[in-house]
């Protein structure tokens, strides 16, 4: 493809945002136009259930670009914008105002959403998932009112949204319950001990752990607000409040509907180009091709920065491939959790440290291969395992 002139960006998240300016700073002289769904600009997604619904950073702390900035980085945003159709063949991008924009190159970013459970009073007013500032803005007004009336919240999920939103309603007073379906914390990412000293760090500070949780309905009052939640057992617990953590599908339907190759996800290969030549996609919607030929769905800041700088190189004919180990990280309470690397398939665990010392890390191995690293509180041993994993240490 040649040096286009013409690049629209389908979402203003963090893939997105990083995108354009990637390609601003390879030097790209062509228009760039950011669409974003949501009427606000691109923002920071993490402090939202922690942070910043503990109410120690204020709403504009979360602005990762002023509208000014971009400006005079010659990007267009639009915001409020939501695309619903891609011309391949004479392409172009759909708009559902009615418009539409021509594009030499596209760039897909267009995020995930929550996954909502199919029971009796799924809609019932209190029952939210944390994705967007309008989900937080909404969990933090019914948080409030929970805190005044005295009433309790339920979590369904004990992953990480779930037990960080938990943390979040503690330190403000509220009574939480955690449901998982699982029989244990964060059973797909965490090793053995590390799910069992998490479980102890929640009730020690309150929260009433449901593992192995059957959930039979939401309970909704006659006013259409959400009560309670029906246990399969016949319990019934009270809440002002449920939060949905159940997990996120990528919004890959616009790409599904141009007939991109899509599999939990739009597919992409190591340097973000999917299946059509001119269309690239990066961050939470993508699923990315590896070496020994499965998909790798990774929700994470870095694979949305990562992801976007490999767009913005193979958008301008260059290679860029990702292929850095994976990083997260977690704030729960006093606790920083961060994991380097991929544990799946792991077989036997290390720690080193001392976990009643608060500061210790635990080794994910498959035989003798290291796969990850989960650190708590311990910043240098996370940052060493990172260059490790990437082949920079020892």
């Amino acid at each position: 493809m040649t040096s286009p002139d013409k690049v629209v960006i389908v979402g203003a998240g963090q893939a997105g945002l990083q995108t354009a300016e990637a390609l601003r700073a390879m030097g790209y002289a062509g228009s760039i136009t950011l669409l974003g769904a949501e009427r606000c600009g691109p923002y920071h997604r993490p402090p939202l259930s922690k942070a910043w619904l503990a109410g120690e950073m204020a709403a504009e702390q979360l602005t990762m670009r002023s509208p000014d900035a971009l400006e005079r980085k010659g990007i267009a945003l639009r915001t409020d914008v939501q695309a619903i159709g891609i011309d391949i063949g004479r392409r172009f991008v759909r708009l559902a105002d009615g418009g539409a924009l021509i594009y030499d190159a596209l760039v897909l970013a267009t995020g995930a959403s929550p996954r909502m459970l199919d029971i009796p009073g799924r809609d019932a007013t209190g029952v939210l998932a944390l994705r967007s500032m309008e989900d937080a803005q909404a969990i933090a007004q019914r948080l409030a009112l929970c805190a005044q009336s005295n009433r309790p919240m339920v979590i369904v999920g004990g992953g990480f949204i779930g037990l960080e939103v938990a943390a979040t309603a503690r330190k403000k007073g509220v009574a939480v319950t955690v449901l998982e379906v699982a029989p244990r914390l964060l059973g797909r990412v965490l090793a053995p001990m590390l799910s069992e000293w998490y479980a102890q760090l929640h009730r020690w500070h309150g929260v009433n752990l449901v593992l192995n949780a059957r959930i039979a309905a939401f309970e909704t009052g006659a006013d259409g607000q959400v009560c309670g939640v029906q246990m399969n057992d016949g319990t019934l617990l009270p809440a002002g409040l449920v939060i949905v953590g159940v997990g996120v599908q990528a919004n890959d339907g616009l790409a599904r509907a141009a007939g991109l190759a899509c599999d939990r996800g739009i597919v992409v290969d190591a340097c973000a180009r999917t299946s059509n030549p001119y269309i690239f996609a990066a961050g939470d919607c993508t699923a990315r091709s590896t070496s020994e030929g499965t998909l790798l769905r990774l929700e994470s800041v870095q694979n949305a920065v990562e992801q976007g700088k490999s767009a913005a190189a193979a958008v301008m004919g260059q290679e860029r491939p990702f292929a850095a180990a994976p990083w997260f990280w977690s704030d729960q309470y006093d606790i920083k959790l961060q994991i380097a690397g991929l544990s799946t398939g792991a077989d036997r665990w290390e720690t080193r440290g001392e976990p009643d010392s608060g500061s210790f890390s635990v080794y994910h191995y498959c035989g003798d291969r290291l796969l990850a690293v989960d650190s708590i509180n311990d910043a240098r041993e996370h940052l060493q395992a990172r260059k490790r994993l990437d082949g920079e240490g020892t």
